[in-house]
């Protein structure tokens, strides 16, 4: 039979090995004092196996074409999990009963606890933007991510250029602030940013925000198809020239990440292997 230890004789015990019992206990405690403090903490939201489902919580057009969405987590201290660089993917049923897919880069950034917002331009012949377009606040959204090549790691490059056309901004922004945020992080940005119409730039007072107060880390210009009078920026398409101009040069410490329609992407990447940038210093989202 087990003899049981007398409360003297567990003094004497700890007498006699002060150090392996205070090893003992730490062992005992590390692990319940862990489990304490992280009861708070909710595993990150996204599954890159699953699609999950989250309720739109909020919906506001900001320009006629351009909506900004707004979907709550499970939990208001769980985050989305989505690293630097990173997008989701949307699965929604079409007209025809086919499964719709599209992925998309949240505008708000992983430290934000309990929901995720996203800025989506509404396209007449787009098959997600329209589903898009007629949610109600309360109808779900299946999600599923993190999916990407690009893997941002602060400081990788001392410069990065980039080119961004239309809603192709999102991804873009999502690097923008995260380099921005971080005091440890250096690296300088350049974007080039073509629209139609001034009232068709995205996150507009965001970027001229944050170029505002971080000028000697980002350059922001514009490239209007139509320009308002007194327009003081680039007008018509982005040329070589422009690039070249705003863009940092081709070199090791440098590198130019590309997202926009499909024709302004191969314009751009031509441009930039016709000035030398290497193609794995390139990046398309």
């Amino acid at each position: 039979s087990t003899k049981m230890v007398s409360p003297d004789e567990l003094i004497e015990l700890v007498k006699a090995n002060p150090v392996p019992v205070l090893v003992a206990v730490l062992v005992v405690l590390i692990p319940l004092l862990w489990s304490l403090l992280n009861s708070g903490t909710k595993k990150p939201f996204l599954d890159p196996n699953e699609f999950k489902p989250l309720p739109l919580t909020e919906k506001k057009f900001i320009t006629h074409n351009t909506v900004r969405l707004r979907f709550n987590l499970p939990s208001s201290k769980q985050r989305l999990g989505l690293p630097i660089g990173q997008h989701i993917t949307f699965k929604a049923a079409g007209d025809d009963g086919g499964d719709v897919f599209r992925a998309y880069t949240p505008v708000s950034d992983d430290d934000q606890l309990g929901s995720v917002e996203f800025v989506i331009k509404i396209y007449p012949q787009g098959k997600m933007s329209q589903i898009l377009n007629k949610m109600n606040v309360g109808d779900t959204m299946l999600m599923k991510g993190p999916k990407g090549r690009l893997q941002y790691v602060p400081n990788m490059k001392k410069h990065i250029g980039m080119l961004a056309g239309g809603t192709g901004i999102t991804p873009m922004w999502q690097v923008i602030n995260a380099i921005l945020k971080n005091p440890q992080d250096k690296t300088k940005v350049s974007l080039v940013f073509g629209n139609l119409t001034s009232d068709d730039i995205l996150l507009k007072d965001e970027l001229a925000s944050l170029a505002k107060s971080h000028p000697d880390r980002l350059k922001v210009f514009h490239v209007l198809n139509t320009a308002p009078a007194g327009w003081t920026q680039g007008v018509g398409f982005i040329t070589s020239d422009i690039i070249k101009a705003q863009l940092p040069a081709p070199g090791p410490d440098t590198m130019v990440l590309r997202c926009g329609p499909t024709p302004m992407m191969e314009a751009m990447k031509k441009a930039l292997n016709e000035l030398g940038h290497a193609e794995e210093a390139q990046f398309q989202f």
